[in-house]
């Protein structure tokens, strides 16, 4: 039975260990915000941090966690810098259908965490694996920028 620290809280939950850390968020323990895009990693829309670090869950084994921190969108906004993106996120109206926001906004913040001032490059690569099907890329940039200020 994995013990997991998630958003500061621990959980313990009665699951198979193979089982992705995305079932276990969404199924198990009821938050909701972490999306299930592709279901192949290659999305985005599933990350959470684990460690600071934004991490796709709909493969990650939950035995593979251990004692690592996980952050989900539900407690982003509890952070120094993923309260600065969600703010910048409403203030550049990055969102059309929102789907991927979530997966977007942690790695905003994972990559704010680690380059407090990105220059466009660092965006580009930090951001270079999550999909927004609304083309939102632009207003994505200029809100880390914001979120950087």
């Amino acid at each position: 039975m994995p013990n997991l620290l998630i958003n500061g809280q621990a959980h313990q939950v009665d699951v198979p260990d193979d089982m992705p850390l995305l079932w276990v968020l969404r199924d198990v323990l009821g938050m909701t915000g972490t999306k299930f895009g592709c279901g192949i990693a290659q999305c985005g829309a599933c990350n959470v941090l684990i460690g600071g670090l934004p991490v796709r869950s709909c493969l990650l084994p939950v035995s593979s966690i251990g004692a690592q921190a996980v952050t989900t969108i539900e407690a982003i906004g509890n952070t120094p810098n993923g309260k600065k993106v969600q703010q910048a996120w409403l203030d550049k109206e990055v969102v059309q259908c929102g789907y991927c926001q979530s997966g977007q906004i942690m790695a905003a913040t994972a990559l704010l965490n680690q380059t407090p001032k990105p220059n466009d490059a660092d965006i580009d690569v930090a951001m270079s694996g999550n999909i927004c099907r609304c083309g939102t890329y632009v207003r994505i940039r200029d809100a880390i920028h914001a979120a950087a200020a």
